[in-house]
C-alpha cells in the first residue's frame, strides 16, 4: 500500500537572494489579467522550486524525497508527490521568459517519471512507486497516472511533443481500463481509484481528472472516442457524487456507503472537465455546471481556515481550474481567490531563510511544496495564455 500524504482521507531557474526575496514580501502582485508576466508572483515560484532541488533531491536522476527532513524508509517519493513537483516544473516552463532553463527543468522531471512507469502490464502505466531495480514497485493508482497524462498535455501544448502526446493516450487507455463494468453495483460504472486488491472505491478524483484528459485528447485529436468515455466519467460523478449543495463527495465503495467529504480538488476537476466539455461539445449545460460549482466552490472554502484544512496541493488543482474556467468565462474573483491564498501563505507558512512553507509542525512534504509552487507560478501566467493549462 502507498502511503497519502497530508490528508487524512486521501492517504528553474536562479536561486533568488534573501535580500530580494525580503523586498518581494512586501509588494503586492498587480499582473494585468491580459497582459504580461507578474515578476512578484514569477520570483516567488521560482524560490518556492528551487527550495525542491535544494532540500528534496533525492540523488538520482531527478528523483526527489518524499519529505524534509526525510524520515521516510524509501529512498524516494512516490509517483503522487512526484507529480505535483512534475507539474509545478512545467507550470514555471510555461511562465513567458522562462526561457531555456524553464524548458529544462520541466524536461528533467518528465525524464524522471520513467523510474515508475511499469511497461510489463497490460494497460501499461505508472507505478505508485520507483520500480526496480530502483525500488520496489507498487500499486497502479487512477488517478495518480491521470495527473501525470494532465502534465503531459500541458506539456504537448507548449512544446508540441509528439511523444507527451502519445504517453498522454497510452494514460487513458489505462483509465478506461479501470471502469467498473459490474452492473449490479451501487451507481454501476466510474473509475476505479486504484488496482490496488484493498480497495475497490470509484472516486471523483479518479472520474474527473479523466473525463479532463479524455475531453483534452478529443480537442485535440478529434477522436470521438475520447469524447464519449469524457461524457461517460463526467455523467457518472454527476449522478454519484454531487451533493445537495451544488459540491462533489469524495467516493462510493461497492457497499454504496458514500464517503461525503468535500476536498477542494474535487471541485476544480470536475468544473475543469465541464469547462472542456463545453469546448468539445458547444452544449451550454456544461459550462453552466462548472459556473455553477465555481460558485458553490468559492463560496465553501475561500477563507484562509477552510483552505488550511484543504492542503496546498488539493487547492492547487481547484486554482487551476479555476483558470482554465477564467480562460472561457472570465470572472476576477477566480484570481483574485487564488492571489489572496498565494499572499497568506508567503507571508505567514514560508520560512524565509530556506523558502520551504510550514504548513503543519513536523517535516515538510513534497507534495505541498510543489502545490504553492504551481499556484505562484500561475499567477505569473497572464491571462491570455490559460488555454494551455491541463
Amino acid at each position: 500500500m502507498r502511503r497519502k500524504l497530508g490528508i487524512s482521507t486521501r492517504l528553474a531557474a536562479g536561486v533568488l537572494t534573501v535580500t530580494v526575496l525580503g523586498s518581494l514580501s512586501l509588494a503586492t502582485a498587480n499582473a494585468a489579467p491580459d497582459g504580461g508576466t507578474d515578476p512578484v508572483a514569477a520570483a516567488r515560484a521560482r524560490a518556492s522550486y528551487d527550495a525542491i532541488n535544494t532540500y528534496f533531491d533525492a540523488g538520482k536522476g531527478g528523483l526527489l524525497l518524499e519529505e524534509y527532513p526525510n524520515t521516510q524508509s524509501n529512498a524516494y517519493s512516490y509517483v503522487w508527490p512526484y507529480s505535483q513537483a512534475a507539474i509545478a516544473a512545467e507550470d514555471l516552463a510555461g511562465v513567458p521568459g522562462a526561457g531555456r532553463a524553464g524548458s529544462a527543468e520541466a524536461d528533467r522531471r518528465i525524464a524522471a517519471y520513467e523510474f515508475y512507469w511499469n511497461a510489463g502490464t497490460t494497460p501499461t502505466g505508472y507505478d505508485s512507486y520507483v520500480r526496480p531495480p530502483n525500488g520496489q514497485g507498487g500499486d497502479k493508482f487512477y488517478d495518480d497516472n491521470e495527473w501525470i497524462g494532465l502534465n503531459l498535455i500541458q506539456r504537448y501544448q507548449r512544446t508540441g511533443d509528439p511523444a507527451a502526446l502519445a504517453r498522454a493516450k497510452d494514460i487513458f487507455a489505462l483509465v478506461v481500463h479501470g471502469w467498473d463494468t459490474d452492473p449490479s453495483h451501487p451507481c454501476a460504472g466510474g473509475v476505479y481509484w486504484t488496482q490496488a486488491p484493498w480497495s475497490h472505491d470509484r472516486n471523483t478524483i479518479s472520474n474527473g481528472p479523466g473525463a479532463e484528459l479524455g475531453a483534452h485528447l478529443y480537442l485535440l485529436t478529434r477522436d470521438k472516442s475520447y469524447l464519449t468515455w469524457s461524457k461517460k466519467m463526467y455523467q457518472w460523478a454527476q449522478t454519484c457524487m454531487l451533493a445537495p449543495n451544488g459540491l462533489y463527495w469524495d467516493h462510493i465503495d461497492l457497499a454504496g456507503n458514500v464517503e461525503k467529504t468535500q476536498w477542494s480538488y474535487n471541485q476544480g476537476v470536475m468544473l475543469g472537465a465541464g469547462v472542456l466539455l463545453f469546448k468539445a461539445t458547444g452544449d451550454a449545460r456544461y459550462l453552466r455546471d462548472a459556473k455553477a460549482v465555481a460558485n458553490a466552490s468559492l463560496a465553501f472554502y475561500n477563507t484562509p481556515e477552510m483552505l488550511a484544512k484543504q492542503g496546498a496541493a488539493f487547492n492547487s488543482i481547484w486554482f487551476k481550474n479555476l483558470l482554465i474556467l477564467d480562460s472561457v468565462s472570465p470572472d476576477p474573483r477566480y484570481r483574485q481567490a487564488m492571489q489572496s491564498y498565494a499572499d497568506y501563505n508567503w507571508n505567514t507558512t514560508r520560512d524565509p531563510a530556506t523558502n520551504l512553507y510550514k504548513f503543519r509542525e513536523g517535516t515538510v512534504e513534497l507534495l505541498q511544496q510543489s502545490g504553492i509552487t504551481q499556484i505562484h507560478a500561475l499567477l505569473a501566467w497572464p491571462r491570455s495564455r490559460y488555454g494551455l493549462l491541463a
